[in-house]
This record gives structure tokens, sequence and C-alpha cells, in this order.
């Protein structure tokens, strides 16, 4: 540590000592000085330099190949040369538009939601402080993903749009740039690691100008995880789990490396599927699913059910499992909020503390006590 600060520190004074008209010595200065923001994410990256930032997002959607390079640029600075083919962002910024749920709660979780202008279809945000700012006409509904309302866009002229996609054909996002729109896309929902997805929390707040107080944030999340962590550290991975359920004429269950996955792992149980490689979902046939996870202890369900009666009626061969029987059967998505959305939809990426304490008070009920399911219902 001290042989890389006598470094940087020589550098500077050497940079400082020649004078401003070696340009390439003074990006070397500012390359060495750079800091790296993010630890967690394995599709971002935040480098701060003095006066501004470079973030790179790189596996934005599945097989991407390509990444996006933006640079944040504070009051009065000037972009290096080698930097001026990338979008340019000025920050901190004074109006948002979000493509999705998940980035509300970092706006909030910042103190910036009244920075956010428009979203598109307002019904699915949750949030109580946000929807009383859609109430108030200050968020727009702006249409949908990939139909975004262009005229309203204009007319709203958000300083960015940040928005995701799914393949390399989105025709929308050329659209809007070509429009004199600035876009941003960004890949949270592509992280498999419950940490590195809560992480993209940096990303607004280097946009905002809230590093510190994203700093603290996120620390108290890593934190409270470890702890829960801790809490299991020891037991037995007892309990055997069924997760998901029918959709269609496939059963969907969690892949070995996906970011459900992960969470079963670190609550210590005993998740039937852990074993299959990937990320995403499998989809089986019932009986396949039935054959190997009738004597299930456990099952965590897919889906808005309140109680086991509404889970039968929309396939009466669910009860052929022990976990339905037993009453044994929980949903993390049947809290909605005033307009219909999923609460766990929007607040669990942000908040991974809370969705593995869930499912730690699932698997071993006599640890935490002190602690009330967030997200996960049980059904009765």
């Amino acid at each position: 540590m001290k042989t890389f600060l006598y470094k940087a520190l020589f550098i500077s004074f050497f940079a400082v000592t020649v004078g401003c008209k070696q340009n390439e010595k003074t990006e070397t200065v500012k390359t060495i000085a750079s800091e790296e923001v993010i630890q967690y994410a394995s599709g971002l990256s935040i480098h701060k330099y003095s006066g501004y930032s470079v973030v790179k997002v790189t596996n934005p959607w599945p097989d991407a190949n390509r990444d996006f390079t933006y640079v944040l640029q504070e009051k009065n600075t000037v972009i290096p040369d080698s930097l001026q083919q990338y979008t340019t962002i000025p920050v901190p910024l004074k109006s948002i538009v979000v493509t999705s749920t998940t980035n509300v709660p970092f706006l909030e979780m910042l103190g910036v939601e009244n920075k956010l202008v428009g979203f598109p279809h307002t019904d699915y945000i949750s949030s109580v402080k946000t929807r009383a700012l859609i109430d108030k006409g200050i968020v727009k509904n702006v249409g949908q993903n990939e139909r975004l309302n262009m005229e309203k866009l204009i007319d709203l002229s958000p300083e960015l749009i940040v928005t995701f996609g799914v393949d390399n054909s989105n025709p929308m996002i050329k659209n809007l740039e070509k429009s004199g729109l600035k876009v941003m896309i960004q890949g949270d929902w592509m992280e498999q690691s419950p940490l590195g997805k809560a992480e993209w929390l940096k990303l607004y707040a280097a946009l905002f100008g809230k590093e510190k107080e994203a700093d603290q944030l996120f620390d108290t999340i890593v934190k409270e995880y470890n702890e829960a962590l801790s809490s299991v550290k020891g037991k037995q991975a007892k309990a055997t789990v069924l997760y998901g359920n029918m959709y269609q004429d496939q059963w969907f269950v969690a892949k070995g490396n996906s970011w459900v996955a992960q969470f079963l792992k670190d609550a210590k149980s005993n998740y039937l599927w852990a074993d299959v490689e990937g990320t995403g979902s499998l989809g089986l046939p019932f009986e396949k699913v039935l054959e190997k996870a009738k004597n299930a202890d456990i099952w965590i369900a897919a889906g808005t059910f309140r109680t086991l009666n509404d889970l039968a009626a929309s396939n009466t061969h669910y009860s052929q499992f022990d976990a339905f029987g037993k009453k044994n059967v929980y949903t993390f998505e049947s809290k909605l909020g005033a307009t219909g959305g999923t609460i766990y939809y929007e607040m669990a990426p942000s908040r991974p503390d809370l969705v593995l304490k869930d499912y730690i008070k699932i698997f071993h009920p006599d640890l935490l006590p002190d602690y009330t399911l967030t997200f996960a219902e049980k059904l009765k």
C-alpha cells in the first residue's frame, strides 16, 4: 500500500513539474489515481477520476457481444480526448426516466425520487413515495418499455433515460438517441450475485452525486447480509426445497447458478435443482417435477396466491406434493402495491439482506427470533 502511494505521489509531482504540455502523461496520472467503486457487481464498473467518472456496462443481456461506456462529467471539467467517443452525461442529474421498477428503490434510498419525471406503465410501481409523485402528475406514464412514447419523452426532455435490452435489436434506443435524448443501457437484471445486483445502487449515486450516501447504505446491506450468513454458519441444509410452479405446460425451476438458487444455498437449504448448471430457469414437465419433489419439505411457489385453495384452483395436481398437504408452501409474490405491482419484484434486488433473512426464517425457524418476514407469506 505504501509503495502504491509513494508511486502515485511521485508521478503526480512529476506531472505538475513538467507542466500541462505533456497530455499523455497527464492522462497517465489520472489513470493511476482512479478509484474503482464496484466490488461485487460483475456487469458494472465505475472508475472515478478528478472531475469525472467512467462507467462501463458489460454483459447487459444474454450473450451480449458488446459493452457500453459512459462518461459522467462534473461541471467545468474537461474530458480527455481519448474519452470523447463515448456518451457524456453531465452530473449531477436534475431529471431522469427509468424503465424498470427495480430502479425505483435506488432513487428512493438516495433521496432523489423527486428527480424521476417519467416511467413506462406506472401501475407497476408499488412504492408509496413514488406512487404519491405519480398521483400528483410529477411522474408521467411514458408508454411501455419497447414502445416508449417518443412525444412525451421529448416534451419531458429528461437529462437521461436509463433502460435495458434483452438483445441487440431494440430500435427504440436508436430512435431516442436520434431525437437528441441521452440513453444509458444498464444490466442489473443480469447479475446473479445478490450483493452484486444490489450494488447497482452506486450507478445512481454516481449520476446524482450521492456517492457517500450510497457507500453507507450499501455497507449496511453487506453487513446485514453477512450477519445473516453467520447466523446459519454450521447449520445443516436439511429442508428439501421445491421451487416454482406450472406456467402454461412447463414448470420452471431456478437453475443452480441463478440469483434465486444463491439465496437458497446461502440460507442453508437443500434445493433439489442446485446441481443444474447455468443461470435463469429450466422448463420441465409436471411429471418430472413430481417425481423428484413429491416429498420435498418446503415449496416456494411463484405467483400472487394468498391461500392453498387459490393455488390448488390453478392446478388440481398440486395437492400431490407433500409440502402442499403439510401446508408448507410459501410465496414471495403475494404482497402487492396499490395498483397491483409486485413489491418483491420491485424491492428485492436492492435489499438482498431482507430476502436472505426471509429464507432463513423459513428454513430455520428457530433462528432470527426477532425478525418478521418481509416479502414471503405462508399460504393458509
